[in-house]
């Protein structure tokens, strides 16, 4: 079995949090700066280099300012 991280849906997932990020006006650097990471963080999770847990997702999507179950529901429906 395929990691998830490698998958159609992992980049979906990563395609709908960087979306959610330019939706929100917010720059790598100021998502980072909410989550007291330096950007590099976010640059990897963005760039799938960095897989992410279900805690740092839900830190993320309330830094950004979005529902993490919109994030989930758009997932989902885009699911392969």
């Amino acid at each position: 079995m395929t990691k998830s991280v490698f998958t159609e849906n992992y980049n979906l997932f990563l395609k709908l949090l960087l979306l959610a990020r330019k939706e929100s006006g917010l720059t790598q650097k100021e998502v980072a700066d909410k989550l007291h990471k330096n950007q590099s963080y976010v640059s990897k999770y963005e760039n799938g280099e960095r897989r992410l847990d279900v805690i740092e997702f839900a830190d993320i999507a309330k830094a950004i300012g979005v529902d993490p179950l919109k994030i989930i529901n758009d997932l989902l429906k885009g699911w392969k």
